[in-house]
């Protein structure tokens, strides 16, 4: 039987150990889509020590269900974009190095990589800068991502990912911060890469949601 608490455990070891982060930030949440109930990692706890009574759960409207810890201050972010985007049932606050670089000079990532098409759906934008925990930055995330993209960059601060899957998200996640790296290495040659075509990208994203892999 899956194990929401289990697979946050799980996941919040990958994200560390993926250098999608450092220390005890970023965050990440599962939603189960028929209690709607919300499972969060709890506030500023090392991910090595968490255990799965330190999971903290939530109602749909924010409230807690079940956990004694104090959830992420993200808490806020996580619930808009789960009612912002009902197939979305995983979300991934990331840290990583090169995609930080972008959010820290406002400028989105195009799409140039047949993988960042398949992964990303659409240029990652950069959200207003807002404190974090706040309901500024929990709207700012949701306007970037409200219109089927799969991450977007806080300003100054680090990376959303989003996926109908934990594996999803972390596989966006993954890809995002190899698109940016990709990305800076190129421009640091002084060149830029050419984008796809929107409809180039429109054909990888449907290719990745339906024929990819071994059919059933």
């Amino acid at each position: 039987m899956y194990s929401y608490r289990k697979a946050l455990i799980e996941g919040g070891k990958t994200l560390l150990h993926s250098g999608l982060t450092v220390e005890t930030w970023g965050n990440l949440s599962l939603r189960d889509p028929e209690s709607g109930l919300i499972y969060l990692t709890p506030s500023g706890m090392d991910y090595e020590i968490c255990t799965e009574e330190d999971i903290v759960v939530l109602f749909p409207d924010g409230s807690i269900s079940s956990g004694t810890r104090t959830p992420s201050v993200e808490k806020d972010l996580h619930i808009a974009v789960y009612r912002t985007r009902p197939e979305i049932n995983a979300i991934i606050h990331t840290h990583p190095i090169y995609s930080t670089i972008f959010s820290c000079i406002g400028e989105q990532i195009p799409l140039f990589l047949d993988e960042a098409a398949q992964s990303l759906s659409a240029p990652v934008k950069v959200c207003p800068y807002a404190l974090p925990g706040s309901k500024e930055l929990a709207k700012a995330c949701t306007n970037a991502l409200s219109h089927g993209e799969n991450a977007c960059l806080l300003k100054s601060h680090g990376a959303v990912c989003i996926g109908r899957t934990q594996k999803e998200a972390f596989k966006a996640a993954k890809v995002l911060e190899m698109t940016a790296e990709i990305y800076w290495r190129i421009r640091a040659i002084g060149k830029m890469p050419d984008s796809l075509d929107p409809k180039d990208v429109a054909a990888m994203r449907h290719f990745a949601l339906y024929n990819y892999g071994q059919q059933k």
